[in-house]
């Protein structure tokens, strides 16, 4: 157990012994540039505690290469610490502001039930669209601190579905006063209306109405039975699937991609979410013709639900561009990462 200056207050923290050897003068300051570094051998959450540490202690050097190593560290790394049920809740909140833009590490840390208040709390003020989205879904931590609601709808990067999801009510706009000249001709009536007009020949008008219909379908959604919004996804247009896809609800997410209506685009769109469930996935998998397609098959291999046989089925459709980017990417599987460079080094021979 050590004792830790995190700003003003002091938090302890249990040491596990493999930590302990390197915090000692074992090896000395070398060995611990080493850990800072993230160059020596240990586990994910061993390294992330050793890193914390040395962000809060008093050594400078050590301090800066902790800090540049938790802005590079492969989000495995992160991932396989953020699972352990019993990390701090400060070590959490330091990942979350070096790595608060990383959507894959946010959503581990979001299922973390050692996340403090105050952490989601910057991720409501500082986070962008995308973690935004997911904290709007965080229940259990809304219901306890409804603060966090005020905050996500007063962050600029919440878009407007989100914002309503929090409670927020566009203001009614003040009706203007009629002009003192009712008359208009022709020609300053048509201008008008060309000018109101966008470039995709919707109106302000006819676009505030369409946001009007999509945000009416999500206060209807609030109030629908299970067995209502099932039959909503198998048979409703696009509106009702976006809104549809993303419910917890596996019976009704899973419904949206029976639907007959379902476009390719939209199937796509959810390979593409790294937030689609394992019966998502799985539904898509089962589809021969949604995964004849390129970016489909792409999508798949990237996605951390897709199956690892299937993905690296896929991996051998991929183009040589394609394979480079896996090779060196932080956001998939190491057995991904590898499976590519062992692709790269068969072509090369």
């Amino acid at each position: 157990m050590t004792e830790q200056q995190n700003g003003s207050e002091k938090v302890q923290i249990r040491i596990p012994a493999e930590v302990a050897k390197i915090m000692k003068q074992w090896g000395g300051h070398s060995v611990k540039l080493a850990a800072a570094r993230g160059a020596l051998p240990m586990s994910g959450p061993n390294l992330v505690t050793v890193l914390f540490l040395f962000v809060h202690g008093d050594n400078e050097e050590l301090k800066q290469e902790s800090l540049n190593t938790f802005n590079t560290l492969p989000a495995k790394i992160l991932l396989s610490a953020l699972k352990q049920r019993d990390l701090h809740p400060t070590i959490i909140d330091l990942i979350a502001r070096l790595r608060a833009d990383d959507v894959v590490v946010i959503e581990e840390l979001l299922r973390n039930p050692m996340t403090a208040i105050k952490t989601l709390m910057y991720l409501a003020q500082h986070g962008s669209r995308e973690i935004l989205d997911r904290l709007s879904y965080h229940d259990e931590a809304l219901l306890k601190a409804p603060v966090l609601k005020k905050a996500i709808i007063n962050n600029p990067n919440a878009d407007k579905l989100t914002r309503v999801r929090m409670g927020w009510v566009e203001p009614q706009a003040k009706p203007e006063p009629p002009p003192a000249d009712t008359e208009q001709d022709e020609d300053s009536v048509a201008s008008d209306e060309a000018q109101e007009a966008g470039e995709d020949g919707f109106s302000e008008e006819e676009v505030g109405n369409f946001e009007e219909e999509i945000l009416s379908k999500y206060q209807q959604l609030l109030e629908m039975p299970v067995s209502e919004k099932i039959k909503m996804a198998l048979t409703g247009d696009k509106e009702w699937r976006t809104l549809l896809i993303r419910e917890a609800n596996k019976m009704v997410s899973s419904a949206v991609l029976k639907n007959p209506r379902i476009t390719e685009g939209e199937v796509l769109a959810v390979a593409k979410s790294r937030s689609s469930s394992d019966d998502l996935i799985r539904i898509i998998l089962l589809n021969r013709e949604w995964i004849k397609n390129y970016e489909m098959k792409k999508a798949l291999v990237i996605h951390p639900r897709t199956p690892l046989q299937k993905a690296m089925r896929f991996m051998t459709f991929l183009t040589e561009k394609d394979i480079k980017d896996l090779a060196k990417s932080r956001n998939v599987s190491q057995a991904i990462v590898n499976n590519a460079r062992r692709m790269l080094m068969t072509k090369k021979h």
